[in-house]
């Protein structure tokens, strides 16, 4: 007969045992044990940086906590240049824009990096762009044609700014200043700042996603002329799409991918897709994308890496070029 004591006891001891099985089967469940890291090549508060952020704030069953590491610099290569070097046990990731992986391997003549050097696990959002002018520029040019006119007829002060040098955001402007027989000068900017050089009339035009943009446009700062999206965005439904405005070579939707060195197993990338399309389907990664005016997505391995190769030749063939010393 067991007493009063022996059954609390065997009780607890049973508690213990559960409470034990308990913490193994989530740190197996777990395939990263530990911190992993998410690298973005970008500094704090970038709208690459915003995403991550906001993706690893539901990354709980993939590892003990998850974390960004920002390492901006050299047009966000250097992230791509860790990652490289990274251990491939799923400790270390990378979100990234398209731009360094797609168009970066057309203009650079050294890359430390190659496609062959990471796996694909998936796409996280779409994000398009929008080009917009400030007080700089006359107050009756409101539309795409009025501003060519002004940029033929002021060659020397026809300039747009871009959060970076060799991304989809410059070639917008490389391409329309093709496209359209007018000289467009490039300005990069390390980040946000783009915005408060354009609404401070030190620049007349700048392409930015159209997050960054869309508040200056609402509160009446700067002027909305275009935007890259494939249709108008709900957003902007008055603002209308290059295509429409007769330049469909300026349709770009950019996508932000998360990527792991080459080696990295097949089982630990297919649950770092599982836990990152679980994470897009939470209420606070969706309200988050789109109070940044991204469209979540999400993809296989397979899909990416599709995407990368035909994206790759897209950007070749619409022969970009850019004079990059390294």
């Amino acid at each position: 007969m067991l007493t009063k004591r022996a059954f609390l006891s065997a009780a607890c001891a049973s508690g213990v045992v559960s409470l034990a099985d308990g913490f193994r089967s989530s740190a197996q469940a777990q395939p990263v044990r530990g911190t992993a890291r998410m690298l973005v090549g970008s500094i704090p508060g970038s709208a690459t940086d915003a995403v991550a952020r906001l993706l690893v704030s539901e990354m709980h069953d993939y590892a003990s906590a998850v974390v960004v590491e920002n390492r901006p610099g050299a047009g966000n290569r250097i992230a791509l240049d860790v990652l490289k070097g990274s251990v491939a046990d799923g400790s270390v990731a990378v979100l990234t824009p398209a731009s360094m992986l797609v168009i970066y391997p057309h203009i650079y003549r050294r890359l430390n990096y190659a496609i062959g050097d990471f796996t694909p696990v998936t796409t996280v959002c779409d994000v398009s762009f929008l080009l917009t002018i400030g007080p700089m520029v006359p107050a009756h040019v409101r539309t795409l044609p009025d501003f060519i006119a002004w940029c033929k007829a002021n060659p020397g002060k026809a300039s747009y700014g871009t959060p970076g040098a060799g991304s989809m955001l410059h070639f917008t402007g490389v391409m329309l200043a093709r496209a359209a027989s007018f000289e467009f000068i490039h300005v990069p900017y390390p980040g946000p700042r783009v915005i408060q050089d354009l609404m401070g009339g030190q620049l007349p035009a700048a392409i930015n996603t159209i997050g960054a943009a869309l508040p200056h446009v609402q509160s009446g700062a700067v002027r909305a002329l275009a935007t890259t999206s494939p249709h108008r965005s709900p957003l902007l439904p008055d603002v209308p799409t290059f295509k429409e405005l007769g330049y469909p070579e300026l349709e770009a939707v950019e996508w932000f991918g998360v990527f792991v060195p080459a080696s990295t197993s097949s089982e630990i990338v297919s649950k770092l897709n599982t836990a990152i399309h679980d994470a897009l389907k939470t209420s606070t990664v969706q309200s988050g994308l789109t109070k940044l005016s991204f469209e979540p997505t999400g993809c296989s391995p397979a899909e990416l890496g599709r995407l990368v190769t035909t994206d790759l030749v897209r950007w070749r063939d619409a022969n970009v070029r850019f004079k990059a010393e390294d």
